[in-house]
């Protein structure tokens, strides 16, 4: 009963924090916050441990992966453009994939993180089923991964509207590329706002970061902690 009703309050916490989102629109009260914050406060003043919780929400989480796939649905729409300006797409993720690899890893290094906080940290740009997926093959642990895929899901909505403004970007396919390659699924939502082209090519590039990261990152790993 318990796991049927732990499974129920994400679903609930998740879709009252959304309802909140659509009626004020405020950053801070988007479901990424809200929704993780009321179920902390629900399972701790329940005395509800983690391993308890997660019986019943560990069923949304097998389905990220399908939920993942799902968000290229919509690219046949665009087919035309994304045949057009494929090239230039496929370097700019390639190079932003990259560098959000390396510099991960560079300021991890620099701050002198042991050997398995920095593992569990480098596949942070990537979409949550994926990069915890990568964290465990490396030796990484899946939940910490998770977490900061979460923070930088975060940061990308709130940066990424502001950053497209400062530098004044008119095209709808360079702010998907920007939120989709930088902040994956949660930049893909905030993508799918601006226009329904920004939020294709967003789909798009978050999951061609997964499969560059998927790949970069134990060679990496290999290279520089082996």
């Amino acid at each position: 009963m318990l796991t049927i009703l732990c499974f129920l309050l994400t679903i609930s916490a998740y879709w009252g924090a959304k309802w909140c989102y659509k009626k004020t629109r405020k950053v801070y009260l988007s479901p990424l916050i809200i929704a993780p914050l009321i179920i902390m406060t629900i399972l701790v003043l329940c005395h509800i441990t983690y391993d308890t919780y997660n019986q019943g929400a560990k069923w949304l989480t097998a389905i990220l992966q399908p939920a993942t796939v799902a968000l290229a649905i919509p690219l046949h729409r665009y087919y035309s453009v994304l045949k057009k300006y494929f090239g230039e797409i496929l370097i700019s993720v390639f190079l932003g994939s990259t560098i959000s690899i390396l510099t991960s890893f560079c300021m991890a290094l620099l701050v002198h993180l042991n050997k398995d906080l920095i593992t569990s940290i480098i596949p942070y740009s990537i979409t949550t089923p994926i990069a915890m997926g990568v964290s465990d093959k490396i030796g990484g642990t899946p939940s910490i991964t998770a977490v900061f895929v979460i923070i930088t899901g975060i940061s990308g909505t709130l940066l990424g509207p502001w950053i497209i403004r400062l530098f004044h970007f008119k095209s709808d396919i360079a702010k998907g590329v920007l939120l989709g390659t930088s902040s994956h699924g949660a930049g893909t939502s905030k993508a799918m706002e601006l226009s329904s082209t920004s939020g294709a090519i967003s789909s798009i590039c978050m999951v061609l970061a997964a499969i560059l990261i998927f790949c970069e990152t134990p060679l990496i790993y290999w290279h520089f902690l082996n």
